[in-house]
């Protein structure tokens, strides 16, 4: 069993994050959410009048191969004018020929984006998306947040983006230990509750382990695995601690420019260049911070790999 209790208010309009470690069971809440999976017991449905998109990494298979873009389009609305469905595809980076080319040799980046662009069509109003940014450069991550941040319906995300779940959801459940609950918390809190939750296991890994025979041989060949995984994982442990030392400098640098900005006099006309030069940091540090977030995040997550696959 994979999750055992959900406790999830999903209403009109609700806009939601679900965090947690691989294999938590996020996609599993989306495909039930979805009706992908039946529940072992008790009952999902949807409310009556409730149009569902849904957007999973799998989904990517059902495109036609031999099928362009825009021949997609056409059997998903038959009745629309060509040009209107070229210049829907063109908001997706679909242009010249690439409206016309067979799906079978684009990019799975290319593919996310005509599956979003199928989904969006249809107007839902309730969005189910599992990992959405996934293949995506960053104009159309960018392109993807303000779309959903305009978004009128409700939304249900999972996505190792942070800057994603930042700007377009209110409320953060965190799937864990086959539950499903409300994160009392932002994502800076996550961060600090995934860096605790990795630290105690390190310890119960660390601690002395019973052993019946209590063979000197069981205990040397247990250090040679710990030393061996040490080893193993010391470039990303190093990693880790890089990228924490970065985001500290960056937020600071951050607090500093916000700071400066709060300053009334920094908007008098003689202060124009040093006010540019602050804009400057404050973005180059928020972007920057929103690049180390989410390595920070992947490496954590190889980590955990390692230490369970050990």
């Amino acid at each position: 069993i994979i999750l055992e209790s959900i406790k999830l208010n999903l209403v009109p309009g609700s806009r939601i994050g679900l965090l947690g470690r691989n294999g938590a069971g996020k996609s599993t809440l989306i495909k039930l959410l979805a009706g992908e999976l039946e529940p072992l017991h008790g009952e999902i449905g949807l409310a009556k009048g409730i149009k569902l998109g849904y957007f999973a990494q799998h989904q990517l298979e059902f495109l036609r191969a031999d099928e362009s873009p825009l021949q997609h389009m056409a059997r998903l609305a038959p009745q629309e004018l060509e040009q209107k469905l070229r210049d829907y595809l063109g908001g997706f980076g679909f242009q010249g020929d690439k409206v016309t080319e067979e799906t079978q040799r684009f990019s799975g980046g290319e593919k996310a984006r005509l599956v979003l662009a199928l989904i969006v069509w249809q107007r839902p109003n309730l969005l189910l998306l599992d990992e959405p940014t996934n293949h995506l450069d960053l104009d159309m991550r960018q392109a993807l947040t303000e779309a959903l941040i305009d978004f009128e319906g409700a939304l249900v995300v999972v996505s190792h983006d942070r800057h994603l779940i930042r700007s377009t959801t209110d409320d953060l459940y965190l799937v864990h230990d086959k539950k499903v609950e409300p994160f009392d918390g932002d994502l800076e809190d996550y961060q600090q509750w995934l860096s605790d939750v990795q630290k105690q296991e390190n310890q119960a890994d660390n601690a002395p382990k019973e052993n019946n025979a209590n063979s000197a041989q069981s205990r040397k060949d247990q250090k040679r695995r710990e030393a061996e995984l040490r080893t193993l994982t010391q470039p990303l442990r190093k990693e880790i601690t890089r990228l924490e030392k970065e985001m500290e400098k960056l937020n600071a640098q951050l607090a500093q420019a916000e700071e400066k900005l709060g300053d009334s006099s920094l908007y008098d006309p003689s202060r124009k260049a040093e006010m540019t030069e602050c804009l400057q940091l404050q973005a180059s540090a928020k972007s920057g911070l929103e690049a180390c977030e989410m390595a920070w995040l992947e490496a954590q997550e190889q980590l955990e790999q390692m230490m369970q696959n050990d």
